[in-house]
């Protein structure tokens, strides 16, 4: 049986297994999932995920880390916010959300945002201990963080594409504005 990949997860914890310590990499692979397709979900996308582990990475390392990606990658007035949420391989965990492009400050009919004026751009969290453990390494010297983002979802919030579905349909004129 063949199982695609709903994450590029797995690829850091074989790096894990086979690495030493400290690590810091950025993985890049295709995932799929059973989404329906919407302005921001496709159920094939690609995915990047950072891991990074060290001696004392702390969420502050993490955050100043996404934060400067972001105004890097947006512009240095963009607006981002870190939002507490669940993931289950890293704890604490939060969604990093830039301000939404399509509309001013969420207009209740925004298809993209659904009228809450900000993007959801990528999940985010500390290591969890146990994963740590479980890939060899001591959780008591070593905390780490990651992350993992869809290049499409930035490629749509930065060039203010409203719908992912643009990626997939094959029309020239689209394709011929990049």
């Amino acid at each position: 049986e063949v199982l695609l990949r709903t994450q590029t997860s797995t690829v850091q914890a074989r790096w894990m297994e086979s690495h030493d310590p400290p690590v810091y990499i950025v993985v890049p692979g295709r995932t799929y999932r059973r989404d329906t397709i919407d302005a921001t979900h496709l159920p094939v996308f690609h995915q990047i995920e950072g891991l990074a582990v060290d001696e004392n990475i702390q969420f502050s390392d993490l955050k100043g880390t996404l934060l400067d990606f972001a105004r890097e990658f947006f512009g240095p007035d963009s607006e981002v916010r870190l939002r507490p949420h669940f993931f289950p391989f890293t704890e604490p965990s939060a969604e990093l959300d830039v301000s939404c492009f399509a509309c001013d400050g969420g207009e209740p009919g925004c298809r993209v945002c659904g009228g809450k004026g900000w993007l959801e751009l990528l999940g985010c969290g500390l290591v969890d201990p146990y994963v740590l453990d479980v890939a060899g390494y001591d959780s008591k010297e070593l905390s780490g963080f990651a992350f993992g983002m869809g290049p499409e979802r930035l490629a749509m919030t930065r060039h203010g594409i409203d719908s992912l579905r643009h990626f997939i349909e094959n029309d020239i004129r689209f394709l011929e504005q990049f």
